[in-house]
C-alpha cells in the first residue's frame, strides 16, 4: 500500500512576517491620527516648527517728506474661476473664493514746494500756501484678516499640484483682490478727506506760531 504525500506547505520567510507586522502597525497608527481615536497619539507624532530664516538685510533706504492724512479700511471678496475649453471642471479647471482686507493711505506730498508755494505778509500774521493735490498710496494687503474661504480644483489640477513648488499658491487672487482694493480707495473720497486733514494739520501749526490768517489751495 501506498500512502499519499501531502504536498508542504509554502514557508513564508520570517522577514516577510515582520515586514507586513511593521505595515499593519503603521497602518493602525495613521488611522489612529486621522480619526483620533487613540488619545494621545497625536503627541507621539506631532510636529516641530523651527525658523530657520537668515537675519533681514536692509537694502536702501529712502527720505519721506510726504504727510498721511488718512487711511482706508477695505475688504473685498474676490471669486476667480478659470476653465478649459472642452474639459468638463471636474477634470481641469479651479476656482478660488478668497477675502481680501487691506489698507490704502492718502499722503499729500510736502516734498514738492519751492520758495514760491509759500507765501508770508510781512508782519508775519498771513500765511498762503500751495499744496499738490493728496494722491492714494499702493494697496497694502493685510495677511493677518485675508484668507481663502474655499477651493475647489479639477483631478489634473490637483495632480499637478503634487508636483510644484507651491501648491497652495494664492498669488492670482492676491493680485485681484489688491487690484480691487484699489478701485475702491478711488471712489470712496479718502484723497478729499487727506486735503481736509492736512488743512486742518496746517492751520493748527501755524496759528500755535503766531499767524491769524492761514490758506491753504491745492493744484497739480
Amino acid at each position: 500500500m501506498t500512502t499519499p504525500v501531502k504536498p508542504l506547505a509554502a514557508r513564508v520567510p520570517g522577514w516577510v512576517k515582520v515586514l507586513a507586522a511593521v505595515v499593519l502597525l503603521l497602518a493602525v497608527l495613521f488611522a489612529g491620527l486621522r480619526l483620533s481615536v487613540l488619545p494621545g497619539l497625536k503627541d507621539l507624532f506631532g510636529t516641530e516648527t523651527e525658523d530657520r530664516s537668515g537675519p533681514a538685510l536692509l537694502e536702501s533706504i529712502q527720505d519721506i517728506s510726504r504727510y498721511d492724512a488718512a487711511s482706508g479700511n477695505f475688504q473685498v471678496v474676490v471669486d476667480l474661476e478659470k476653465d478649459t475649453k472642452f474639459l468638463p471642471d471636474a477634470v481641469r479647471g479651479s476656482r478660488t473664493l478668497y477675502v481680501g482686507a487691506g489698507t490704502v493711505d492718502a499722503y499729500v506730498d510736502l516734498g514738492q514746494l519751492d520758495k514760491d508755494d509759500v507765501r508770508v505778509n510781512d508782519d508775519r500774521t498771513s500765511a498762503t500756501l500751495r499744496l499738490p493735490h493728496a494722491r492714494l498710496g499702493t494697496p497694502a494687503l493685510d495677511p493677518e484678516r485675508s484668507y481663502a474661504v474655499s477651493k475647489q480644483r479639477g483631478l489634473f489640477d490637483r495632480l499637478g499640484d503634487l508636483f510644484s513648488d507651491n501648491p497652495n499658491s494664492e498669488q492670482a487672487v492676491q493680485k485681484l483682490a489688491v487690484r480691487h482694493i484699489g478701485d475702491a480707495a478711488k471712489e470712496s473720497g479718502l484723497t478729499a478727506r487727506a486735503e481736509t486733514n492736512t488743512t486742518e494739520m496746517l492751520e493748527g501749526l501755524l496759528r500755535s506760531l503766531g499767524f491769524k490768517e492761514v490758506r491753504v489751495d491745492y493744484g497739480d
